[in-house]
């Protein structure tokens, strides 16, 4: 059983009802998972997340959510998506430093460090934990920041991700009894390692927003790849060009996600917030302002009640300007999962300015940014725009095997 402090209670919903109490993967330990000085995957994105969930006091109060600190998961739970032959490699270049490019070890994206195998298992216990916590009706919301691996593949490595937490939760939330799960995953990056375990279960909709494949890592998701099968329209996949704002970014959200949800009914609704689609992320070229990405937060969140009676997971991902964007986005995810939702243009408390000057060496912003403009698909599609052309390629796609009209919500 996971470790909890302090126990949680009900809090309530956004609509005003009284559901199951929430609660937050962490522990210090989830710094461990660490591929060395210059990676872009530092650990200080996580501890001055973190340090701003505290600064903010979004763990505090009467009705303060159950944290639980995960240990390392058994090869049982790795198992449930993962290739044994690939836990032992793991585990051999964790504890003697062997690489395994083949399986994608000791790589440029997934260089070996000591204590890999425990760092990265630990992530995908903090998942599974807060899975089985939701599946039990213990809670309703969860968050893991420091999840969302979604590149791993069964058998390899893949894009700075060792094991895939968010696969092993959708997983044990199938044999949990779950009978329908929807995965969103707003990352930069396509979520090819979670749509791939998944390609032929019907059971499971995967839902990616990303930068095409065309121009970025790693290459896939694109419109037409639908899912296996007999699991046809349970992938969807939006692959967004260059330089998409926040505003044309959430009109491609509001377009696509709602609607298969709404057609594919889940059960339990678990979300992948990368923030790298942020305009100062070194790894995209999107430009998804902080409102944006907690515009599109707050309606996944309503999604979570409307469809499936509040059971939501949260997940962390990428995000690589560690100082300026990520503490805020994942502040939000957390603030969202504990029913205290930051603000647009909420000011940031001075103490956690003063850190993020003293371990990045540059002034953090004053407050979160200010409230983006939404203009959402029903008022009308522009053929002349970019986005809304790649969102009507995925609707043409995926939309009639979903039973849904791609010309009308």
């Amino acid at each position: 059983m996971p470790t909890t402090d302090p126990t949680s209670s009900p809090a309530p919903t956004g609509a005003g009802a009284a559901a199951p109490g929430s609660c937050v993967v962490w522990s210090p330990e989830l710094l461990g998972y660490d591929f060395g000085h210059g990676h872009p995957m530092a650990p200080a994105r996580l501890d001055l997340t973190m340090g701003l969930v505290r600064a903010l006091r979004l763990l505090d109060g009467d009705a303060a959510p159950a944290v639980l600190r995960p240990e390392p998961a058994s090869d049982d739970v790795l198992g449930l998506v993962h290739d044994p032959e690939y836990v032992t490699a793991v585990r051999a270049a964790s504890e003697h430093g062997t690489p395994d490019p083949a399986r994608g070890l000791g790589t440029e994206d997934d260089p070996v460090f000591p204590g890999m195998h425990e760092a990265a298992a630990r992530i995908v216990a903090g998942s599974y934990e807060a899975a089985g916590e939701i599946a039990a009706g213990r809670v309703g919301h969860a968050v893991n920041v420091a999840g969302g691996m979604h590149h791993a593949k069964a058998g390899a490595a893949s894009g700075f991700c060792v094991y895939n937490d968010a696969a092993v939760a959708i997983r044990s939330l199938l044999d949990d009894g779950v009978a329908r799960v929807a995965y969103v995953d707003l990352d930069a990056h396509h979520g090819d390692g979670v749509e791939e375990a998944f390609w032929d279960d019907p059971r499971v909709l995967t839902v990616s927003v990303h930068q095409s494949g065309a121009t970025l890592f790693p290459g896939t998701g694109h419109p037409t790849d639908v899912g296996g099968a007999g699991a046809g329209g349970t992938a969807v996949n939006v692959a967004l060009p260059r330089r998409t704002d926040g505003a044309r970014w959430l009109r491609a959200v509001d377009a696509v996600v709602p609607p298969v949800l709404r057609a594919f009914r889940p059960e339990v609704l678990v979300t992948q917030h990368g923030c790298d689609a942020h305009g100062e992320d070194p790894l995209s070229d999107l430009d998804v302002s902080v409102d944006a990405q907690r515009t599109a937060l707050g309606w996944v969140h309503d999604l979570a009640h409307e469809l499936a009676d509040g059971r939501w997971l949260a997940l962390g991902g990428g995000g690589y300007a560690i100082a300026r964007v990520v503490p805020l986005v994942w502040s939000a995810v957390v603030g969202e999962v504990v029913h205290r939702p930051v603000t647009a243009g909420e000011p940031l408390p001075e103490e956690w300015r003063a850190r993020v000057a003293e371990v990045a060496g540059f002034d953090a912003p004053l407050a979160f940014g200010p409230p983006v403009d939404v203009r959402r698909w029903s008022s009308g599609y522009d053929p002349d725009d970019d986005v809304d052309r790649a969102v009507a390629a995925t609707r043409r796609a995926v939309f009639p095997l979903l039973g849904l009209d791609p010309h009308f919500d």
